[in-house]
This record gives C-alpha cells, structure tokens and sequence, in this order.
C-alpha cells in the first residue's frame, strides 16, 4: 500500500512543478494532495492524515512552522519536510526542534527530493516492518497472555465469579482496578486484506501492542484475548469520559490503518459502576461492534450513542437462535429475518415431546418477544394487543401458524425499531443545525465545540451529520457562512472585515480566502457583478 502526501504551499507553480518532476509511484508513494496554506491543509489532515507533509514556511493565514507544530500535537508519527527560500538558521533550528525530517532550501531540486523520499519511504518500510515482523509478533504475543489473568478477565465476562470473591481474586493476580465507572471495549480487526505475509492471528496481535501503547496507560486499560477479538477494560473516574475514550478510539482506528494497514473497528459498551457489571457492558460493545454494518468499519462505535435506548438484556439469553432473531431485527434484511424465524422454529418447535412441552415452548417464545419489546421500549400493546386475548391465541396455533405470527411481530418490531432509529438521528441532527444558525458567527464553532454542546463523540457526530444533511460539519457552516456573508455584502455597505467579524472569521484576509474559493472571485468584486447585473 503506498503512503500518502500532502504539498502545502501559497504558490501553485511550486505545487504542480513538484508534482511534476517526481515519479510518486516508484518511490512508494500515492500521489500528493495539495493544500494552499496551514489552515486548509489542518482541514484535509483532520479526514485523512497523510504520512508525509512537504510544507513551504511562509504562507498566509499559518505559516509552515505552526503548521507543523499542530500536525505534531495530533499526529505523533507524521513525517514533516519543510522548505523555504530563506537560508536563516533560526529557521532550520525551529524545524529540526518540530523534529522534521529535514529542513530544505529553495530551488527545490527533483533527484535531491527525490532522494529525500526516498529515504523517508526506507524509514516508514523499516518501522512497518519491524511492527509486522513475525517473530517478534509470536514472542510478544505469548509473553503478553499470562494464564491467570486471561482466565481472570473471561471468567469476569462470563459472569461466572461470585462479586463477594471478585476483588480477593483480582488482589491475587496482582491486578488493580482505578476508580469507576467502568467500560469494556471490544477491539475487532478486519481479515480481508491482510498484509503479504502476516497471519490473521499476528496482524490482531500487532494491533492489540499499538493498542496498549496508544491507549492503554492514558486510560488505565486493561487488555486481553476473548472470542477472537482483543477486549478492552477501562476506568473511566466519571462517565463524562466516555466521549473522549470513543474519540480516542476512533483515531486510534486511523492510526492502525495507517501504520499497519489492518481495518479496525471498536465497539464501545456503556459505563457502569461496579466492576461485576462489566459482562453487561461487555455485551453493549459486542452489540455495538456489530452496528459496524450499518455505520462502517475502521472507527468507534458507541452503544451509548448510536442505540441509548435499546437494552442489552434481551441477548443474554440462553437461546442462541432467539439472539439470532434479535440480531437480524436490528441489523438484516427482512428475507433474512424471515429465514432466522424459519430455522429457529424447525430446530425447536418439532423437538417438543408433547403437547404440554409445545405449549410451554410457545408461551417462553412469546415471553422472549414481549421482553425483547419492553427493553426497546416498543409499545407492546400495538405489537401484541391484548395480552390474554394473545396467550389464547397461541395457544391454539400449530407450529406453521406460528412460524406466520411470529413473522409478523418480529417485521413489526423491526420497523418500529428503524423509525425511533430514524427519529433519533434527525432530532440530533436538528439540534446541531439549529446551534449552527444561532451561533455560526461565533469563531470558536468547531466539531470539538459541537461535540461538548450535544455530548457525543467526534466520530459518531460526523457520521450522522454527514449522513443527514449530505455534508461534513465544515462544508456546512462554510455554506452557511458564506450565504450570510453575501446577504449583508449586497443588503449593507459595511466594509469586508466588518462582515467577515459578523460571520464568525476573525481574519478580513482568510475571510477573502474563502470567499473567493467559493464563488470565483473576491467579495468586493462579486458585489459589483451583481450590483451592475441589476
């Protein structure tokens, strides 16, 4: 897989000669991006971070030190190269201490950056490498899964430690808990696509090291192996955290795509506030992780945030082939609902010895489905109708009467499912428009501001939003922003900066920046096109 550039500077004859001259593709390299100054270039790094930027030093708006200072502060591991015409040792000193690959002067030659990409290409190899060297791999991964305190963490899950016994046994497996509450995560990579040479198993186990290093001490994390994926225990210290915790996951997923290639997806339970819960938190991240077919994979998905109301108790039943049912009610097609109600009645309803245990088995049916309604917060009287009139019903019904009922209810309950779905995600969405028309001309609206306001993560925001209003939160208070903009241009005679203030731009001059990439020209000229139009 190639890695990613980006070119950052005001003149785009320096953007295209570079692009020009360098053969990207043998060098291991896509080709760059380009971005015409620090602030826009802090904008496209925010959708894909690149693994190289090559930035010009003096650029308007923000100059290629600042540029670098910020990309540092989010992206550890970017390489930065930056260049100049000013042959100034203060210069060279600023870059080398934003630790920069290099720092180079102006005419930039092609074999000399050439060279230069290509040892920056050598270095990323050598690190890639080493993270997916598969010996060392196999050696970290059987030092890293001490027996007793694997068997301590499932046993947790499973539920199967008495609560009065669970700190006695964590003080003997010299284990320490923070403070609550708690949260579990579930840490799930991708098989397609491997990396020529690495094993399903060894690409996890990489992904669990980066996980440990990246999260593991800044959230008191505990990790370990369950069901083929790597779960995550957290201490939160107060469940206001949770919303950090997912953002810090969802970069976290990023980084593994970029660094090691592998897909990776993070289910995220919901808070508790004892550590015998964890199993029911468990069960939200795995419920969580399995909405990575409605929401995508490679980010964080919150329990807490994409389903608030619907209740985990309901998959902790004994019947997998109910649990199936529940599945392919929140997530499936209805064909596959369908076959789901089909199987389970063939393995169940036909192994009833007699009309007594039918009976029973249709009742503990019935009574899963209203359970499964009232943790969802259904309204069981427009699924069921009346409850004696229904028990009698059933009563009566053979097993393809049955297979019929049970078709309709569980249809029904998927559509009213989808609909309070549906409902949530346009009441969240209206509720951010609304806070961007009130306050689109504050100048400190960002996606991290927004995220306070409605207390949710980043990575769960940007996907609704986008989804609802076709737009990234940027691309829509930029719309707004310039369509208040040329009101008070054509309506008043107040000066640029004076509108630029009035739409939340602190700065006349990107202001004008902006302006002209939207529609073509400066505002000034754009008001005497229009002014002479009439």
């Amino acid at each position: 897989m190639p890695y990613s550039c980006m070119l950052v500077d005001d003149e785009e004859d320096v953007i295209n000669a570079i692009r020009r001259t360098i053969d990207w593709e043998s060098l291991g390299f896509s080709v760059p991006t380009e971005a015409h100054n620090g602030l826009e270039a802090l904008e496209f790094a925010e959708d894909s971070a690149p693994d190289v930027v090559l930035t010009d030093i003096k650029m308007p708006y923000m100059d290629g030190l600042e540029l670098a200072h910020r990309l540092k502060e989010l992206y550890p591991n970017i390489r930065i190269v930056v260049f100049s015409g000013f042959d100034e040792f203060e210069y060279a000193r600023e870059a080398l201490r934003l630790e920069a690959e290099e720092y180079i002067l102006k005419p930039i030659h092609a074999a000399e950056l050439s060279k230069l990409f290509l040892r920056i290409r050598e270095r990323l190899d050598a690190e890639r490498a080493e993270r997916q060297n598969v010996e060392q791999l196999r050696a970290y991964y059987e030092k890293s899964l001490p027996r007793l305190q694997e068997s301590f963490f499932v046993s947790l899950l499973d539920g199967k430690i008495p609560e009065e016994e669970l700190m006695r046994q964590a003080e003997d497996y010299q284990l320490s808990f923070e403070e609550a509450p708690y949260v579990a995560a579930v840490i799930h990579t991708g098989s397609a696509g491997l990396p020529v040479g690495v094993s399903a198993v060894l690409l996890a186990a990489s992904v669990r090291k980066l996980a440990e290093e990246k999260l593991g001490e800044k959230f008191s994390a505990r990790f370990f192996g369950y069901l083929g994926n790597t779960v995550m225990l957290v201490s939160l210290g107060e469940a206001g955290q949770l919303r950090f915790l997912t953002d810090a996951c969802d970069k976290f997923c990023r980084l593994a795509a970029a660094k090691l290639g592998a897909t990776v997806t993070v289910g995220i339970g919901k808070a508790c506030g004892e550590l015998s819960k964890l199993r029911d938190s468990y069960t939200g991240a795995r419920s969580a992780l399995s909405y990575r077919m409605i929401y995508g994979t490679g980010k964080a998905i919150s329990i807490s945030e994409i389903a608030p109301q619907e209740k985990s108790g309901t998959e902790l039943s004994e019947q997998a082939s109910m649990q199936d049912i529940f599945r392919k009610m929140r997530m499936e097609k209805e064909e596959e609902l369908s076959a789901a109600i089909a199987r389970y009645m063939a393995d169940n309803a036909a192994a009833q010895g007699s009309v007594q245990e039918y009976r029973f088995f249709v009742m503990g049916t019935a009574g899963e489905l209203y359970r499964f309604a009232k943790d969802n917060e259904l309204s069981t009287e427009e699924i069921f109708g009346d409850n004696d009139a229904m028990y009698r019903i059933l009563q009566q019904l053979e097993p393809g009467e049955l297979t019929s009922w049970m078709d309709g209810v569980c249809r029904k309950m998927r559509e009213m499912i989808q609909h309070k779905r549906a409902d949530s995600a346009r009441s969240f969405a209206a509720r951010a428009i609304d806070h961007v028309n009130e306050h689109y001309a504050d100048g400190d609206l960002t996606v991290d501001a927004m995220c306070s306001y409605l207390n949710v993560s980043a990575a769960y925001f940007s996907t609704v939003f986008k989804r609802e209003t076709g737009k990234t939160f940027v691309q829509y208070l930029t719309d707004l922003r310039m369509e208040k903009a040329v009101k008070l241009l054509l309506s008043t005679n107040e000066k640029t900066y004076m509108i630029a203030r009035k739409v939340g731009y602190a700065d006349p001059n990107y202001f004008s920046y902006v302006f002209k990439k939207q529609f073509g020209m400066s505002p000034s000229k754009y008001k005497d096109s229009r002014e002479a139009a009439q």
